[in-house]
């Protein structure tokens, strides 16, 4: 896959949304990814999946790396880890990478493939908006949703903010249309000159991740019970069986591992995200130390495959939030180097074992116990064989599950704790967390980061559960734009983690 890009994009585009970050701008950049119109939809389909990818996502997950306690810095109370400073002052910049890069490219597609009779490529651009507008809004809240970049109006400079419960909406109709326009005749296949690199074209493979996109964002809804927008556990089902049906599936962008940092996945030791991800966390790697919780000496096979062992042996994690001491630092697993962060690893956009999880865990919900502990027992094998775990080793944890936990103990936990390690570096995992309130009944050993920011977090019980606005969206759009003070911002819960 070709990773020597230069950006080309259109002054309106930047206008509409927020300046650019200069480290961001230094190593992603692609000839296929202009905001050009001129272009045939066949020419852009690459840029899109691309930014989607590699800046939206990349910077969803980079900054929530502490906060989800996969990562962890060798500095004490870095700021992503102790909400601090950047988070504080509003230095992060997935709205730029989204807002910038990534939308304007699925509307030019949309535009494209209706300009060009070539529905698929609308279809497209429509899963890939509805990908990075729910990954956006779970971040922030409210968010810019009508007044973004449109290749057919005059740009809004003062875009309006929507809540995201209309968001949400939205991410459902655009799912249901992309659906119906894989349907339909296109005089242009996808695949036409190879830039459909998720799929190759293969129109149900993007319809079974339309559909397993839908299954996750209903399933965010746990906490509404009332309404339109109420939980309903057999939606989420039915849209899950319509999902990924294997690993075959999966959404994911290549790396070559080549001399270019932008060719090299962002956390790996040669990416350009390396510096984010020092070390593995501790609360990680205990966890895959005893993934049932059975306090035994039972070590979860994946542990070897993700985690690098440390320097003077044996697999150690750092807190969260507290650093490593320079003379200790080969004391613990460094961040790069496993399945997830060699310079040749993929970026997962989701997996058929994430869609297992969210079935188990809406089955459960619903009492149907049986049918929750067979989604579940088949999404970590469905983790393990993606991870190419042997066989054998598959057959044991399996049959030790059967033994340790069973149809009859099946509780949340289980799901969720499979689901967190399956869906390393996903920033959807950040969901999760919030969805469940931090609990460390559902994640167990989970405790708050060293060296949290106490001003804006006094209590124990106190979690961060949204990102401050960018500053510079602040300057230009503050009459628009919700309450960005760092106290509100961060302690206030977006719309789905509300309780009726």
């Amino acid at each position: 896959m070709k990773k020597i890009y230069i950006y080309i994009f259109t002054i309106v585009s930047i206008l509409s949304t927020t300046a650019c970050s200069d480290d961001y701008f230094d190593v992603n950049s692609s000839e296929t990814q202009p905001t050009n119109t001129g272009l045939p939809p066949q020419y852009r389909i690459e840029g899109a999946i691309e930014n989607t990818v590699a800046t939206a996502q990349y910077r969803g997950v980079r900054e929530v790396l502490g906060v989800v306690q996969y990562g962890s810095q060798n500095t004490a109370a870095y700021y992503s880890e102790s909400w601090n400073t950047f988070l504080t002052t509003g230095s992060y910049f997935l709205w730029q990478n989204a807002y910038v890069y990534a939308l304007p490219n699925t509307a030019d597609l949309i535009y494209l493939g209706n300009e060009y009779n070539s529905p698929h490529f609308s279809a497209v651009g429509k899963i890939l908006r509805a990908y990075i507008l729910g990954m956006t809004t779970d971040q922030y809240g409210s968010i810019v949703l009508d007044d973004s970049y449109d290749p057919t109006e005059t740009i809004e400079l003062e875009p309006d903010f929507v809540s995201q419960e209309v968001v949400y909406e939205r991410i459902f109709q655009l799912l249901d249309e992309a659906v119906n326009e894989l349907d339909e005749e296109s005089e242009i296949g996808l695949n036409d000159e190879d830039g459909d690199i998720l799929y190759n074209g293969d129109l149900d493979q993007w319809k079974r991740f339309a559909y397993s996109i839908k299954a996750r964002y209903l399933n965010h809804l746990t906490k509404k019970s009332s309404g339109e927008h109420a939980y309903d556990a057999q939606a989420v089902i039915e849209a899950a069986e319509k999902g990924f049906t294997s690993n075959q599936d999966n959404a994911l962008i290549e790396y070559g591992g080549g001399e270019a940092s932008n060719d090299n996945q962002p956390f790996s030791v040669s990416g350009y995200g390396s510096t984010r991800f020092d070390y593995f966390s501790e609360f990680f790697v205990e966890l895959l130390k005893d993934p049932l919780n059975t306090n035994s000496e039972f070590v979860d096979p994946r542990l070897p495959v993700i985690v690098p062992e440390a320097v003077n042996g044996g697999y150690q994690g750092v807190r969260t939030g507290a650093g490593v001491d320079a003379d200790e630092a080969d004391n613990y697993s460094i961040g790069n180097g496993g399945f997830y962060t060699s310079p040749d690893s993929p970026t997962y956009m989701m997996t058929y074992s994430e869609v297992k999880f969210i079935e188990a865990e809406a089955r459960f919900r619903s009492g149907d116990v049986a049918g929750a502990y067979t989604a579940y027992k088949t999404g970590v094998e469905a983790d393990l064989e993606k991870l190419n775990i042997p066989a054998e080793e598959i057959t044991n944890y399996l049959g030790r599950i059967d033994e340790v936990v069973g149809e009859s103990e099946l509780e949340l936990s289980q799901i969720f704790v499979q689901k967190y390690i399956a869906n390393m570096l996903n920033p959807e995992t950040w969901v999760d967390f919030r969805r469940v309130d931090y609990s460390d009944e559902i994640y167990p050993g989970l405790q708050r980061p060293e060296n949290v920011n106490v001003s804006i977090f006094p209590n124990d019980d106190d979690w961060l559960r949204a990102m401050m606005y960018e500053y510079n969206e602040e300057d230009r759009n503050y009459e628009n734009m919700p309450n960005n003070d760092p106290y509100e911002r961060l302690t206030t819960r977006v719309w789905w983690d509300i309780e009726e």
